[in-house]
Formats: C-alpha cells, sequence, structure tokens
C-alpha cells in the first residue's frame, strides 16, 4: 500500500491504537516486578489483574488481538506485524516474550512478597 493511501486509510488508525495498547501492556509487565520490588504489592496485584484479563481475552479470541481482526479487513497482507507497528520478528513472537517475561516477573513478585511480609 502506497504511504498517501495509508495515511488515510482506517488500517494506519488501527495500527497506531494496537501499538498504543500493546505498549501499555508492555508497560504494565515491566512494571510487575517494580512495584514488588518497591513493595507496592496492591499494585503489583492490580498490574497481574489487567495482564490476565488481557490473557483471558485473547484467549477468548483464538489468541488473537481483536484489533488484528478488525485490521484484517482493510488489507489482504498477513504478515505478523501486518496490524501493529513493531518489527517483524517481534510481533512473530510477542506471546512468547512478553509471556516468559510476564511469568518471571509474576514469579519475582510472589518470591520478594513471601520475603518481605
Amino acid at each position: 500500500m502506497q504511504s498517501a493511501q495509508l495515511s488515510s486509510s482506517p488500517l494506519l488508525w488501527i495500527r497506531i491504537a494496537h501499538t498504543v495498547v500493546w505498549i501499555f501492556f508492555v508497560m504494565c509487565i515491566l512494571a510487575l516486578p517494580i512495584a514488588a520490588y518497591l513493595r507496592r504489592f496492591r499494585a503489583a496485584a492490580l498490574l497481574t489483574a489487567v495482564i490476565l484479563a488481557d490473557c483471558l481475552l485473547l484467549a477468548l479470541n483464538r489468541f488473537r488481538c481483536p484489533l488484528t481482526d478488525v485490521a484484517a479487513r482493510y488489507t489482504t497482507d498477513r504478515a505478523a506485524n501486518f496490524d501493529i507497528f513493531l518489527p517483524l520478528w517481534l510481533a512473530a513472537h510477542n506471546k512468547s516474550v512478553f509471556g516468559t517475561l510476564f511469568f518471571a516477573g509474576a514469579l519475582f513478585s510472589l518470591y520478594w512478597y513471601r520475603l518481605r511480609r
């Protein structure tokens, strides 16, 4: 798609929204162990709940972001990053990379909670 077409396309706005939502959840994942380290365990629990709610939404949508389905209406491109502004390798491995970071952050948070209580 030419850049002039993309700039006026709904696909551009979907990609922007998807990227903003992705950044929000990445920040939640990265903030989780920091909150626990700072002994902000209620904040860590809230971050965990937000992340798990997103996981539930993905699970209910066949492990796809609902915005992916919306973006698919506007293009035939199906590259891993057709619907988001991420490098192809990161878009292709997004769930495994950030799932691992979330799991590690959750384990760290539980350990720190038990250690500091």
